[in-house]
């Protein structure tokens, strides 16, 4: 049966008798006498574990070893040695980073049986899960959890349409990349998307920077200029960060929601434009509104539809297909002898809050791939606190783990404010309540980490009208 099959690879010797052992116990062994002959097995053969047995000492070195397994696409190794060979940092290092697990002998048989069964079963989860999952979809967007699934539903049902929609989220969150995939998943696909960063462009060009200028309309006005809602016309136009937008320019905005028509700078007739509009704010505009910040009618022609773009704590279970895909993109652009993330990495990025969201994520990937000096990039290199996580820790533990933590960090981002902090995971206090009974969260125990870069009530969802609102569970 495939799944007793195995690789055996003895370097000094079968030491323990483990090969027949095994033998007896009804496992399949490819045997290797060295490692040139198990990378010709690996090479033909695809099976789940790798078995390496040593002796007091290797007698290869350790970056050969390190080599061989990371040849081993999908396989898990398991490591059966002496006392001895651990007192080596070399090996200690390799078998904490490369390895499953490892068995120190004199071996308990029952117990090496159970590991070995569990590295097959993690080894073929494994490969099932990279042959189903497709890691960017057409939307160009990564992850298959709960969330992300709700906002492709979302998005290809605004993309049916023509009408204006507001985009909420955290920065960092993707808001561009679901205004780009609602482009393109509209009749509008064929023509331009042209995004703009309201709050990065200078209060005095701005008029000028969305909708152009005539020759001599201002000192350096040397000739005219389409602005970026005109160069827009026929596609889309995605206004990031619309909260910024001076109350002034607010205006001119609406009167081009409603009549579809701009006006450059210093001219005087109205330019006719087909442009449809999507905007993205950080911020709650409905309290913008409420506190005179934000114009009320402009808010209205905005929000027709709305959805919302999870931040990426509330959808923890595609982190690690996220930090492998930016990996892979990582990797490619640069000469690197990483090949991938250790477990404690892994662990590591599960259990960290995100408050920059996939942002930080691919920042964090991008450094690691940088700064690794090893083949698999560990917490440091993340720069990230390793945390103590059991050998094989199931996904209801690591959900549990992420959800204590995601929870932790609420209440120190909003103050300990459990009201706010309920209304940022899309919970009742009641079940807010409950959750921190359940994961024993004290209010009076809890430290900030840093300081939230945004008030809290500027994280909250979209209070909405009319609208296709993401409803997202804490889970996410």
């Amino acid at each position: 049966m495939q799944l007793r099959t195995l690789l055996y690879v003895a370097l000094g010797g079968d030491a323990g008798g483990v090969k027949e052992q095994l033998l007896a116990r009804g496992w399949e062994l490819m045997h290797a006498t060295d490692l040139a002959a198990a990378n010709r097995i690996q090479a033909h053969r695809h099976l789940p574990v790798g078995l390496l047995v040593v002796g007091a000492a290797l007698t290869v070195p350790e970056a050969a070893i390190e080599a061989c397994v990371n040849a081993s696409h999908g396989m898990e190794w398991v490591s059966v040695c002496e006392a001895q060979a651990l007192e080596s940092p070399g090996f200690r290092e390799l078998v904490l980073g490369c390895f499953f697990h490892h068995q120190v002998l004199p071996l308990d048989w029952r117990e090496l049986e159970l590991v070995l069964d569990h590295a097959c079963q993690r080894a073929m989860l494994r490969r099932r899960h990279k042959t189903h999952t497709h890691v960017v979809d057409a939307m160009g967007m990564v992850g298959q959890g709960p969330a992300i699934t709700r906002l492709r539903q979302q998005i290809r049902r605004v993309a049916a349409t023509d009408a204006p929609v507001l985009i909420g989220g955290e920065s960092g969150s993707g808001k561009e990349l679901a205004a780009r995939a609602i482009h393109q998943g509209s009749l509008r696909s064929a023509g331009p998307f042209v995004a703009v960063n309201c709050g990065a462009i200078s209060p005095s060009l701005i008029q000028s920077e969305l909708f152009g200028h005539e020759k001599g309309a201002f000192t350096g006005a040397s000739s005219e200029r389409r602005g970026l809602i005109e160069a827009a016309n026929g596609g889309t136009v995605f206004l990031d960060e619309i909260g910024d937008l001076p109350l002034e320019l607010q205006t001119n905005l609406l009167r081009f929601l409603q009549e579809k028509t701009i006006s450059r700078v210093g001219g005087v007739r109205s330019l006719q434009v087909d442009v449809r509009v999507l905007a993205a704010s950080h911020v709650d505009l409905a309290e913008a509104v409420a506190v005179g910040q934000f114009r009320d009618d402009l808010f209205y022609r905005l929000n027709v539809l709305s959805i919302d773009v999870m931040p990426l704590r509330r959808r923890m279970e595609d982190v690690p297909i996220l930090a492998e895909y930016f990996f892979q993109r990582c990797a490619g652009k640069s000469k690197t002898r990483v090949k991938g993330f250790s477990r404690q990495a892994l662990a590591a990025l599960m259990a960290h809050g995100w408050p920059g969201n996939v942002r930080e994520l691919y920042n964090r990937v991008q450094r690691a791939v940088v700064m690794s000096e090893q083949r698999l990039i560990g917490p440091a290199d993340l720069g990230l606190a390793a945390v103590e996580t059991p050998v094989g820790m199931g996904l209801d533990t690591a959900r549990t783990m992420a959800e204590r933590d995601a929870i932790c960090l609420t209440l120190t981002r909003v103050g300990r404010n459990v009201t706010h902090a309920a209304r940022e995971l899309g919970v009742s206090r009641m079940t807010l309540y409950r959750l921190m009974g359940k994961h024993s969260i004290a209010l009076s125990a809890l430290q900030s980490p840093y300081a939230d870069p945004q008030p809290a009530a500027a994280v909250r969802p979209l209070r909405t009208a009319p609208s296709i609102v993401a409803g997202y569970g804490p889970s996410t």
